[in-house]
């Protein structure tokens, strides 16, 4: 049984933001919030969610101005990547809204809480944003995304998608172009996920354009997955069974036991102002059958662009945008965090009973007062999901 529990909010609000965990630690970084300055230079910023504690806390910012911080750390974006690998964390592509996207690639160090651009070599990829990375073995892959724009003959400026692979080799940071060798490749795209089980990294989803590579503002969202093998460099399509997902982007997809989730995401081609989802559904890698999950708990609102990640047992679900609960043609950027727990512990179902019930608390001892307030607690880095902005 999956059981929501844990709901808080007053987090970090942000929108195409990229996290990933480093033990019992999730760190956040960089990403887009309504009304915020991303059109010029600056680092980015970073948060900590203590999985045991619950807590957000904010990453300290350097002490050097901004341009010597610049030479070592990300500039602030959003639509990027970051994967963890030997606990360390590596951060790769996002744009800003005047510099563009970025093909450096650099690295965060949790334990000294400082950033490193790393010299990369080899096929450098040019720079995206809405791709996808994972890691398998001691390589991180990147696919697909979308390109800053190029021009064509008559000079006038056109943008375009990626369905290219390249690996970046973690051991002495060397890139490498997997072309294409026989058989079929995915559609170019981009905001789709990527997953890692075993040697095969996992596609799903995401916004492509019927005029191939080109953006041309003629959308459509698939919903077949694509496997990429990374012992011989090929693609293939499992004939999946079951009930798939409907097609959709800006979701987010994470494995556990040996089967991929994916969770919410958006398709504007469904409903008079596009479609947001909050459903969970599980690919199983072994059979490839889809299921669509049924949940216990109280069900997130639905979202895109927001971050999974997963923590021994449990999803971790935050930020991301929202349609206004009042209005649907407007959108609200997320402060909430969820989790999601696979193995919940009749403790925990019993403390999830209590809150949603609205029991009364007060003869439970105070250790146990204090995780059930801890469940639902408001934090303190930006006011509530429902708060207006000023």
């Amino acid at each position: 049984m999956a059981l929501w529990t844990n709901h808080l909010d007053g987090g970090p609000r942000r929108v195409n933001h990229a996290a990933t965990a480093v033990g019992d630690f999730i760190f956040s970084f960089g990403g887009y919030c309504s009304g915020e300055d991303y059109s010029s230079e600056k680092p980015i910023d970073g948060f900590a969610f203590n999985t045991n504690s619950l807590k957000w806390t904010i990453l300290p910012s350097y002490k050097e101005d901004t341009t010597a911080a610049l030479q070592h750390t990300p500039y602030m974006r959003y639509g990027h990547s970051v994967v963890t690998h030997q606990e360390k964390i590596y951060l790769w592509g996002g744009r800003n809204d005047i510099i563009g996207a970025d093909p450096r690639l650099f690295a965060f160090d949790p334990k000294s809480i400082s950033w490193n651009h790393i010299k990369a070599t080899g096929d450098i990829p040019s720079g995206t944003d809405g791709h996808s990375s994972c890691v398998i073995n001691n390589a991180m892959y990147l696919f697909g995304g979308f390109v800053d724009p190029v021009f064509s003959f008559h000079y006038k400026q056109l943008q375009i998608y990626s369905n290219m692979v390249f690996m970046l080799d973690l051991r002495n940071n060397n890139w490498r172009l997997l072309e294409r060798r026989t058989g079929d490749v995915p559609h170019w795209r981009d905001f789709h996920t990527a997953t890692a089980i075993g040697s095969q990294m996992v596609v799903f989803g995401g916004r492509a354009d019927v005029a191939g590579r080109w953006c041309t503002g003629q959308e459509y969202y698939c919903n077949k997955v694509w496997l990429f093998d990374t012992r011989n460099e090929q693609w293939t399509q499992p004939a999946c069974t079951g009930e798939p997902p409907k097609g959709r982007r800006s979701h987010s997809a994470f494995v556990h036991n040996g089967s991929m989730y994916v969770f919410g995401g958006f398709n504007r081609l469904e409903g008079h102002h596009g479609t947001h989802y909050n459903d969970l559904h599980r690919l199983d890698l072994s059979t490839f059958e889809w299921s669509e999950v049924k949940t216990k708990g109280t069900l997130p609102r639905p979202r895109r662009r927001h971050c999974c990640v997963t923590v021994d047992d449990k999803m971790y679900l935050f930020g991301g945008t929202s349609p206004d609960l009042d209005d649907a043609s407007d959108l609200i950027d997320l402060a909430d965090l969820h989790t999601l727990d696979f193995a919940p512990s009749l403790k925990t179902i019993c403390k999830v009973s209590v809150l949603q019930n609205q029991l009364d608390a007060e003869l439970l001892p105070k250790s146990l007062q204090w995780e059930l307030t801890a469940m639902e607690a408001y934090g303190n880095i930006s006011q509530p999901t429902d708060t207006k902005q000023g």
